[in-house]
Formats: structure tokens, sequence, C-alpha cells
């Protein structure tokens, strides 16, 4: 273990400690480990939820360009597995709250950021865009979702698209259904879903709490529309109307299609069902790419993808990107690293390997996959929202109520009346 691991479990309280400890046992020896070879100078601890797969894929790629670009430097892995970052975040509150910042961490950017600046963790990294030419590098409406208050928080590595179907064409035609057809409403979708059904296979593969929130909101985004749904996060569209009732019941419907071993499964192994002709379909983010590819797994021959049904022209945004902490140990390596997530060179590795697409309009995308180059086309043209599932629409805490409520309602503890409510009650805080 590194000097600056073992300073991070004797600040912790005794509390706080064996939540570490039982989080690094989770994440192998990620944290230990300097992925990237190199330097041994001035180490750069860099905090993630990258832990594995394709998500790990991505960071490595990162890492060779950072070690390209900054030799002088040793990157530190600090990265932490499980639940889409929800085990990461807890750890880092800890450390924070202990004083105990790492050098640089993920977050997601939009919303989710607002806990932390609240609290004062994170630094304004403003100065940071002019003096690396981020502000004409990235689009002018992206630099308006990173803007609070007049100023910016993070860096981000990426653009994820959260509105996508994944599915097997195998599966479709063994249930008499057309690979190509196009379903233009939940309703058409459902359909497909009780075709597949007929069939014996899982019609809907989804996995953990957090996966089933996703699907709730881009259910919502269908039933409701773009404009109703960004409604449901300023304030304009009320919770407990009838039009979110209906998306509600819509999304009770579409569960009902889905695996009952959903909630002891992560996201690649909903996603491997599709691979592996278990299942249908599988609404998940664009880094399902990357876990196809990695797979083996060629479009359209294995797998194909499309907007959820009804959300059409619309890109259900989220970002990776990362924060300059109050207190970090090592400001200028951190910023370093910043330099390198921002750079042409750093997006076009990590985003070709993660399955997402750069934040930078320059970077040079010309091997990038069809997919990637199809949700390029569609973040230059389609109506953007912001994604619920991955703290680009709500703060930490609303998230964290929303998923309670969800995971109730979906393990048979709330009606959809109880689930309504607590849903309206999380997001008016």
């Amino acid at each position: 273990m590194n000097l600056r691991s073992k300073k991070s479990l004797m600040a912790l309280g005794a509390g706080a400690a064996a939540l570490t400890l039982g989080l690094s046992a989770c994440s192998g020896d990620t944290s230990e480990s300097n992925d990237g070879g190199g330097s041994s100078g001035p180490e750069v601890e860099v905090f993630t939820w990258w832990a594995a797969g394709s998500e790990k894929a991505g960071l490595d790629a990162l890492v060779g360009v950072f070690n390209e670009q900054h030799p002088d430097l040793e990157f530190v892995n600090g990265a932490v597995a499980g639940g889409a970052g929800s085990a990461a975040k807890d750890l880092l509150q800890s450390r924070l709250q202990a004083g105990d910042a790492p050098d640089t961490f993920q977050a997601h950017a939009g919303a989710e950021l607002q806990d932390y600046i609240d609290a004062a963790q994170i630094q304004d990294v403003s100065d940071l865009y002019s003096e690396f030419g981020l502000t004409d590098a990235f689009p002018a409406d992206l630099i308006d979702r990173l803007t609070v208050d007049g100023a910016i928080y993070s860096v981000p590595s990426n653009i994820h698209r959260a509105n996508v179907v994944w599915a097997s064409p195998a599966v479709l035609e063994e249930a008499g259904l057309d690979p190509e057809a196009e379903y233009e409403s939940i309703d058409d979708w459902i359909v497909a879903l009780d075709a597949v059904q007929e069939t014996g296979k899982t019609p809907l593969s989804v996995a953990t709490t957090w996966t089933q929130v996703h699907l709730l909101e881009t259910v919502l985004l269908s039933s409701l529309g773009a404009e109703d749904y960004n409604g449901l996060w300023d304030g304009s569209t009320d919770w407990e109307s009838s039009e979110v009732t209906t998306a509600l019941e819509n999304f009770e419907i579409i569960m009902g299609y889905t695996n009952d071993d959903r909630d002891g499964l992560d996201w690649p192994d909903a996603t491997q069902q599709i691979i592996d002709g278990q299942a249908a379909f599988n609404v998940m983010g664009d880094w399902a790419e990357a876990a196809f590819a990695e797979a083996g797994a060629t479009s359209p021959e294995d797998y194909i993808y499309f907007p959820v049904p009804g959300t059409a022209g619309v890109f259900d945004f989220l970002a990776d990107s990362f924060t300059l902490p109050v207190g970090a140990p090592n400001e200028d390596g951190a910023k370093a690293w910043l330099e390198t997530v921002g750079s042409a060179e750093g997006q076009a590795a990590f985003n070709k390997a993660k399955g997402s697409i750069p934040a930078r309009t320059d970077a040079d995308t010309s091997d990038f996959s069809p997919y990637q180059q199809s949700a390029i086309e569609a973040w230059g043209s389609d109506v953007i929202v912001s994604s619920l599932a991955h703290g680009a629409a709500t703060p930490v805490a609303t998230l964290n109520q929303v998923s309670d409520a969800t995971s109730k309602f979906t393990t048979g503890a709330s009606d959809l009346a109880t689930f309504q409510s607590e849903l309206a009650a999380a997001v008016a805080g």
C-alpha cells in the first residue's frame, strides 16, 4: 500500500475506516496499482469508480496519454468498484470530511457537483479553461451546463448518452420480430416485449437499483416528452400530476418484463444477457458499446441499438468529469491530470475505449465505431436533456432518495401511489 493510502486509513474514524477496508476488498488491488506504468516522480492520486471492464480500459487509455504528456508524474489509481460509483462516492465523502482529499476525483458533471460546491470541497477551475483552451474546444451549450453561478468546477472527459436500447437480433427473430423495426412509443414496445415473453426468453434485462433508476428516467422521458421531463427538475412539471402517474404506470408494466434475478446483478451482467442471447432488450448508457466490443460482438450481426421508444430526437446526457478538490495534496499534479483529461489526445484515446464521445469538438474521431459516429451526430442535432441516474439532473442527496423509493417499489415494498409521492418529496427536498 502506498503512503497516501496508509494516511487515508489513519485519517478516518473507526466506522469510516471499516467502510474503507470493506470497499478496498471489493475493488481488489486497483487502489494500489499504477496501471499506467512510467514515472516514479511525484504521485497524483486519481479517484474513480472505473475499476473493471470497459471502464478500466478507458481509464488505462487516458493514463497512457497522461504518462506521455507528464512523464515527471506518477499516476496512482484510486479506483473503487461497485454500483455505478455509489461505493466510491460513499468512501470519497468519508475522506473529504476527514480532510483526506485525493488529488482529483471523478464526478458526473451537472447537478451532482452541487453538494461538493455547497460544502466547499472543490475549487473553481474556470482559469484552467482559459489556460488549456477549453472554452473554445467545448460546445457553448456544454459550457453553459457546466457553469454554476459564473464558475466551472470540473473538466469533462466525455459525453455519454443514456437513452439507448441494446438488443439481440437473434432473440428478436426467434420471437418473430423484425430486428430493423422501429418502436414509436412505449405501447409499441410493449407489444414486442410480449412477443419475446412468449418464447421463454427475458424480454428486458436489468440489474441492481441504479439500472432500474436509469430505466425509470428513460420511461419518464418517453412518456412526458423532453419539455415536461426537464420540468421535473426545474419545478414546472408537477410530480403529482396524472401525466407522471401514467409514466410511472408504464414503468411498472415494463418492469414486469424484466429478469427475476435483477437485484443481484450489475450492469455488465444485464448487458451480457444480450450478448449471450438470453434477453432481447437492455436499456443502458453507451458505455455498453465498449462492453460489446470487448466481447467481440459486432453490430448489427450480434447486437443492434436505437433510442428508447418515444425518445428519438432527444439526447439524454451525462458526462464523466474530474475536479480539483480543496486540500488536494498535489494540486499541480491534479491540474496536470485535468490538462490531459481535457486534451484532444486524451479525449480521443479515452472515448474510443469507453464507447462514449469526446466533449471536445476537435478530437480525432475518424476511427470511432459506427455507434459512436451516430452519437456524435445526435449530440450535435438532438434536444439535450439531463440524466437523473447519473448526476446531471439532481444532486446526490436527491438521487439517493429517488433510488430508495425505486428500490422499495420494484421489490414490492410500496405501491404506485406511494412511489409517486416519495419521488415528489425527494425532488422537492
